[in-house]
């Protein structure tokens, strides 16, 4: 009974953490193909079957280094910005955006990448996190895939 239950839970995790291939349309006549160890599972309800990815929200905190200049904070909002531009041209995050009127919290991001460890590190390359203006907090997130805003 043991071995079985052992046997069950290895091929659970070899599932789970075994790259899975998927396919993205690139135009009409266009497909890649990649590679990926995303976290994911499905479940149907009614006919429809829904694909769940992990993902990771990283909260952009208010750091303690908020005494900077108004010149300096206008450079680091702006480096802030370029760093965003090139998460997402990378693919690297899937949503971005500021928070209103939080005591806290002044965005958030959503990382597509495969760890959370990844999106953590990614967020610490920014240079408002790295001048103490801002601070990360990373938290798994799952969303059906295709999903939209609405």
């Amino acid at each position: 009974m043991k071995k079985n239950v052992f046997l069950l839970l290895l091929f659970v995790i070899i599932a789970c953490n075994s790259a899975k291939t998927v396919t993205i349309s690139n135009g009409p006549n266009q497909k890649i193909t990649k590679k990926t160890n995303h976290e994911t599972f499905s479940y149907q309800q009614g006919d429809t079957t829904y694909v769940m990815q992990k993902y990771f929200l990283v909260l952009l905190k208010k750091g303690k280094n908020r005494n900077h200049s108004k010149e300096e904070a206008a450079e680091l909002q702006q480096k802030h910005m370029a760093h965003i531009a090139w998460l997402d041209k990378t693919g690297k995050i899937s949503l971005a955006g500021p928070s209103e009127n939080h005591e806290t919290i002044a965005g958030f991001l959503l990382f597509n990448t495969e760890t959370i460890k990844e999106a953590d590190s990614l967020a610490h390359l920014d240079p408002a996190v790295k001048a103490g203006r801002l601070e990360v907090e990373a938290l798994p997130w799952w969303a059906a895939k295709g999903s939209t805003l609405k």
